[in-house]
């Protein structure tokens, strides 16, 4: 599952790009502690983390060991992948062209934690951890404002505190809640990153003790990477069948790494059901469908692979190119490469916009 990419070729990356889909990593807990108060750097080393998670012991195979990374991207300096920024540089910021890259901080698992106020004093160290590891030395990379959504007091006062620096581009919140994420008790939340003039990113994740599928708890990891997809489609349903776009029609949602083909036929059925069964969500004044093509973009990878390449080009009509964006999701071992990532030609329009384009309208870039 560990492979080193393909060799690089000569000049093959064309332009710019914005690189939706950076994971850094601390290389020790005590990267994180140096920001954590003393009472809560205590409290990690006497009682560590505490989420709630079934089947831990699936964590070892296959795509958490080693490090869920590519084989390659072991920085020789030491540290576990995506923890040294100058090996950053040197394997993809440099040779892929990233003229901008949005950092997904994935690790202490902050908005996971069963105790509340440990879960924000992570947060909030690891919002700093950002600036100063990464943000300070390095101007092409973008922070995400870390909260934990199931106290929506602290993450409010997280993303205001955090949104007086533009350097963060958005608001980090997982896709599996404890409740469905349109519920109104996280409505604080999204409201705050759309004052803020913050998108929310959705990337793959989150404990919320819950069977990850809609039929149980998988038996494989096979199955359990695939429902990556059954959350974001249970996630955008959620956010539009509880009327939040009404409540809030300011507010952008990105998905990361949850895949984009699917996208048009739920909107499909859902247009399907709301014709019939819309006397019971009268806060819906619009398409469910409408609602989808309004309020979120997708992120390009895990690219869907058809056996017929141009199938991929339809597919990507269906969701709109205007709303799809680049991303790798360096260093993972599933990441796509730029280079190698669609098998079939792009227009070249196309292309910019799907590398560069939208991104940057998106996130602002250009008017930064």
């Amino acid at each position: 599952m560990n492979e080193e990419v393909l060799p690089q070729r000569a000049g093959a990356v064309r332009a710019s790009i914005v690189d939706c889909d950076i994971h850094p990593s601390p290389r020790s807990p005590d990267d994180i502690d140096a920001f954590l108060p003393a009472r809560w750097r205590e409290h990690r080393r006497l009682f560590g983390s505490h989420v709630r998670q079934a089947f831990t012991e699936i964590f070892p195979f296959p795509r958490m060991a080693p490090e869920v990374s590519r084989h390659d991207a072991w920085p020789p300096r030491g540290g576990p992948p995506g923890s040294d920024l100058g090996f950053m540089r040197e394997q993809h910021l440099d040779p892929m062209g990233v003229e901008v890259g949005m950092l997904i901080p994935l690790r202490t698992r902050a908005a996971d934690q069963r105790n509340l106020d440990f879960g924000a004093a992570l947060c909030t160290a690891v919002n700093e951890w950002q600036k100063a590891a990464w943000l300070d030395p390095e101007p092409r990379l973008r922070g995400a404002v870390v909260v934990g959504q199931e106290w929506p007091e602290a993450a409010v006062a997280e993303i205001r505190r955090c949104a007086k620096d533009r350097r963060f581009a958005q608001v980090l919140l997982p896709p599996r809640t404890a409740e469905p994420l349109g519920r109104r008790r996280y409505r604080p939340i999204l409201r705050a990153a759309a004052e803020a003039g913050l998108p929310v990113a959705l990337h793959v994740g989150g404990v919320a003790n819950h069977p990850v599928t809609g039929g149980g708890t998988p038996s494989f990891y096979f199955e359990e990477h695939h429902s990556n997809v059954q959350t974001m489609q249970a996630v955008v349903t959620s956010l539009v069948t509880e009327g939040v776009f009404e409540d809030i029609p300011e507010l952008r949602v990105v998905l990361i790494e949850g895949g984009f083909a699917w996208a048009a036929p739920l909107g499909w059925r859902l247009d399907s059901h709301w014709r019939s069964l819309k006397a019971e969500v009268p806060q819906l004044r619009r398409a469910p469908s409408e609602y989808i093509r309004r309020h979120f973009w997708f992120t390009t990878q895990p690219i869907d692979e058809p056996d017929a390449p141009e199938d991929l080009l339809t597919a990507m009509d269906w969701v709109g190119w205007e709303r799809l964006m680049f991303s790798s999701d360096y260093p993972h071992w599933d990441q796509d490469d730029p280079r190698y990532a669609f098998r079939v030609r792009l227009p070249e329009e196309r292309r910019a916009a799907l590398f560069r384009g939208t991104a940057a309208a998106f996130y602002g870039l250009d008017a930064a």
